[in-house]
């Protein structure tokens, strides 16, 4: 009778070699003892990141025969040192190594208050500084109009706009088509606030809660989440939890992906 361990392997299936593979980013395997399956995205000394479709990460030791390679069991093993890989900024961009920030150029991005304008600078300030690109915000899009002809819009000062709620038939809707041309673009996304336009998951909740129609939604959502009522304690916690655009929803990666294109394509280098 063979052999067998309290794992129910048996001994001599166990000893036959298997193929160790360098733990690359982005290979797909499954860490044997959990079933936990997902996408290296990172390997240091003796262990092995991996990052799931749902965005969840795990570390795992680099284990002989700890992992399932297309159903097949493999040893992963730290890559050998090669030709650096292109590192990316928060936006996905590929970073610039010792780039220098751009003289900023006479075009501008708006958005609508502190917090827009520190989560666009959390995901996209490297990629901006280096294209020149200043960010301001406005307190609120009541008063774009006036910004707008203050601003005066040109072919070498093109000016961008990032607003909230920004869905047909709303307030914001009829601003924007008043100032839109083809030098000033107004652009938004369907959340309320800009703390809807981080994934749940990143947070670390189910859902952004519904806040009834005349409550201070920062507040009620502060309130539902159980959050002590400091909407900007609330707020640091939030941004703390974003790292890259794989935390924000697509709808805001779009519109302000199009506003730098909009703000740096066809204006005279600098």
């Amino acid at each position: 009778m063979r052999a067998y361990d309290p794992d129910l392997t048996p001994s001599w299936k166990r000893s036959a070699p298997v193929p160790e593979v360098p733990a690359e980013p982005d290979l797909v395997v499954e860490e044997v003892s959990t079933g936990f399956c997902g996408a290296v995205i990172g390997c240091e000394a003796g262990t092995v990141t991996l990052e799931d479709r749902f965005g969840k990460h795990r570390v795992f030791p680099l284990a002989p025969r700890g992992f399932l390679l297309e159903g097949r069991t493999v040893t992963l093993v730290r890559p050998a040192a090669g030709p650096a890989r292109p590192s990316r900024t928060a936006s996905g961009s590929i970073a610039v190594p010792g780039a220098r920030a751009r003289v900023a150029r006479a075009g501008r991005i708006y958005v609508e208050g502190r917090h827009d304008a520190e989560l666009v600078e959390r995901v996209w300030g490297d990629d901006l500084r280096v294209e020149g690109v200043v960010v301001e915000y406005l307190e609120g899009v009541d008063d774009l109009p006036a910004v707008v002809r203050d601003f005066g819009p040109g072919p070498d000062a093109r000016l961008g706009v990032l607003v909230d709620h920004l869905v047909p038939g709303s307030k914001e809707s009829r601003i924007a088509a008043s100032v839109t041309d083809e030098h000033t673009l107004v652009v938004g996304h369907p959340y309320i606030d800009i703390w809807e336009a981080v994934k749940p998951s990143s947070v670390g909740i189910r859902a952004w809660p519904s806040v009834p129609r005349g409550q201070d939604w920062k507040t009620g959502v502060c309130r539902a989440l159980g959050w002590p009522e400091n909407t900007g304690a609330a707020w640091q916690h939030v941004l703390s939890r974003v790292r890259s655009y794989k935390d924000l929803e697509p709808a805001l990666l779009g519109a302000v992906e199009r506003l730098i294109d909009h703000v740096t394509v066809g204006e005279a280098a600098g």
